[in-house]
């Protein structure tokens, strides 16, 4: 046995020793909204990572992006160093001048939601565009492609929407829309990775899908995420924007893939300056490393069995909580099979109590409780000065600024910790009859 494997085995021994399962006490133990499921497979293979002083983006890189893109049945997946930095990729790639009149320019407008996550709109800002705002279903909490037709106008030239809590959007309509009417789709799916709308991966409906390997999601890198997409062209704006902005498609630490890295001519440089330190865009450095990379490839070994336990937690509690008056539950768009993110409430209007009255007495009692996000960015200091448009009224996003919340359904989650969470909720109701 060499001395990595000693190592390796000593790892494997201190993770059995070190996360043995405590029992759950209710009131007690947290019931967390959301969190990583770690097991001895994923810390031996950061482990063995970090043996290999894979300290920068390379070979496990590579290997995660070949399989996730396999995974959904696209051509390629690009790693970045968040799902926000995935969106922001996404969206600045259909700028690119390469794109011609297809490209997106400033003042053009990007058809998104007011109830959603900031960083699936600040791209549209960040790259001189305008949102268009449109309001949400209260039953799915995802707006609908009657919505997003209504908003359709002169200057529109794309759709970019993410998945509610893991609950499809109107995919296929909103994408048919899309190509009736010329436009781009961005598919935001940080939060649903192996939903399906009519028995079709999220992720697959875009010209560009975006990924987040966040703590919270559906598998974790630590930090991380990804955008896909099936055409060639746009996976090369991607990689260029996050390289730095460089013309060159060598990956780092290769040379003259392309067979004339010295025998290039682009923009004002003398001929034969080399190519991998040309730029052709105004790009960043997003790139993710090996050690996420690792990690990333023993999760999504996982993904089949986690979006199976978040939809066998997510239906228990929604049997949990059926009965509980002044509560209106989530149901999934139809002809969806969503791999939950996480179990949305909102209290009703003539309700004997309050949102915040129900949140605070969860957190009393150890269940950890979140926002639905933004509520309504528009109702948000950061878009005081923000130049956008709202087509109808954002009356459902109001309601979810003032009622909703939403409660853990991700994998380190028990069926008896869901048995506590229904015994604290309808315990509560019926104190405020």
């Amino acid at each position: 046995m060499n001395g990595k494997e000693k190592i390796l085995d000593l790892v494997r021994d201190y993770h059995r020793t070190a996360e043995q399962n405590g029992t759950f006490v209710p009131g007690e133990t947290p019931v967390l909204s959301s969190g990583a499921v770690l097991d001895e497979q994923d810390r031996m293979a950061l482990v063995e990572a970090a043996l290999d002083l894979r300290i920068a983006s390379g070979v496990h890189s590579l290997k995660f992006e070949r399989a996730f893109a396999r995974h959904l049945g696209l051509r390629k997946a690009h790693l970045t160093n968040s799902g926000s930095s995935a969106n922001l990729l996404a969206l600045t790639a259909l700028a690119a001048p390469e794109l011609g009149d297809r490209r997106l320019r400033p003042g053009d407008e990007v058809i998104t939601v007011a109830t959603g996550f900031p960083t699936t709109v600040n791209p549209i800002v960040q790259n001189g565009l305008r949102p268009v705002f449109v309001d949400i279903d209260p039953r799915t909490y995802n707006t609908t492609a009657e919505r997003v037709a209504a908003a359709i106008g002169p200057r529109t030239r794309a759709i970019m929407i993410a998945h509610a809590l893991g609950n499809p959007f109107e995919a296929t309509e909103i994408a048919d829309l899309a190509e009736r009417h010329g436009l781009w789709l961005v598919e935001d799916n940080c939060d649903a990775v192996g939903s399906r709308y009519q028995d079709r991966l999220t992720g697959t409906f875009g010209h560009l899908s975006t990924v987040s390997f966040y703590p919270a999601h559906h598998i974790t890198m630590g930090e991380g995420g990804c955008v896909l997409t099936d055409s060639v062209e746009l996976a090369h704006l991607v990689e260029s924007y996050r390289d730095w902005g460089r013309d060159c498609w060598c990956e780092p630490g290769e040379d003259d893939r392309c067979r004339k890295r010295f025998g290039w001519q682009l923009g004002e440089l003398p001929a034969g300056y080399d190519h991998k330190y040309t730029f052709s865009h105004i790009g960043y450095n997003l790139k993710s490393t090996d050690l996420q990379a690792a990690l990333g490839l023993s999760q999504l070994e996982r993904l089949p069995e986690f979006g199976d336990a978040r939809r066998k937690n997510w239906q228990r509690l929604r049997d949990e909580l059926a009965d509980v008056p002044g509560l209106l539950l989530p149901e999934p768009t139809p002809d969806s099979d969503p791999s939950w993110f996480g179990f949305a409430i909102t209290v009703g209007s003539s309700a004997p109590f309050s949102r915040r009255d129900l949140q605070l007495h969860l957190e009393s009692q150890q269940i950890r409780t979140r926002l639905l996000f933004s509520g309504n960015l528009t109702r948000h200091p950061a878009y005081a000065d923000v130049d956008y448009r709202v087509v109808g009224e954002l009356a459902n996003s109001d309601v979810v600024v003032d009622n909703t919340f939403w409660i853990g359904v991700y994998p380190g989650i028990t069926d008896e910790m869901i048995t506590y969470v229904g015994q604290v909720v309808r315990g509560f109701a019926a104190d405020h009859r």
